[in-house]
């Protein structure tokens, strides 16, 4: 399943089982997934973990998860599934201090996902818009020792009209200040989406997320990687 612009009520369903797509992307050449609980973001706990461990024991390349992952018990259930890594967005803001103590027991295993509309963070499934700015976010949780971040313009997240260049400069340029890397998400539509993130030159431009555009046929797997090679 698929949100535009964060909103639960313009969902478009893919797959019936998502091991599925998770398989179908493997074999064209995925070499790492990505996987969002978005009934646990929106309900505050994990509610997919039995689907998580399926695609993790399954897919043959390691995964990372988000979704609902809010306080420690749900991390370490997250990580039971097998999941590489596992993105706490909400928790990145509520409760900071729990982010550092995750990342200095497990390291770059948690990432920080840091959504934004309009350059202010939104939690609780993308409903609740706060005034922090993703920038500060991710400067703050960047000294508290999170080495990898997940940015998301949620204007833009779905739409595949292109991704939020001017937001993915400043959040590129925090993380790099504090020595972390980030994996842009939002907005992907086309190789030449891929190719303008590439040529944008980011030292800490560590990866990027597509989905919609995947599901859609725009391009496949290869083709992507191949368009962020050049």
């Amino acid at each position: 399943m698929r949100l535009e612009r964060g909103d639960y009520g313009r969902e478009t369903v893919y797959d019936a089982d998502p091991a599925d797509a998770a398989g179908r992307w493997v074999e064209q050449g995925a070499r790492f997934l990505h996987v969002v609980d978005l009934d646990g973001a929106r309900s505050g706990s994990p509610e997919n973990l039995e689907h998580v461990r399926r695609i993790a024991t399954g897919a043959g390349v390691p995964i990372q998860v988000g979704g609902g992952l809010r306080d420690a018990e749900a991390v370490a259930g997250a990580l039971a599934t097998g999941a590489q890594r596992v993105v706490l967005g909400t928790a990145a803001l509520a409760r900071p201090e729990l982010v550092e103590a995750l990342a200095a027991e497990h390291g770059d295993r948690i990432v920080a996902g840091v959504d934004a509309r309009s350059g202010r963070v939104a939690i609780e499934g993308w409903e609740r818009q706060t005034g922090a700015t993703a920038n500060d976010l991710i400067a703050e949780l960047a000294g508290r020792g999170v080495r990898r971040f997940v940015y998301t313009p949620v204007d833009v997240d779905g739409t595949l009209q292109g991704p939020s260049i001017e937001g993915l400069r400043s959040a590129a340029g925090a993380a790099a200040d504090g020595g972390a890397e980030l994996i842009y998400s939002g907005g992907v539509g086309s190789l030449e989406h891929l190719r303008e993130l590439a040529g944008l030159g980011l030292d800490s431009l560590a990866g990027v997320i597509v989905g919609r555009a995947l599901y859609e046929g725009r391009f496949t797997v290869a083709e992507g990687q191949a368009a962020l090679r050049k």
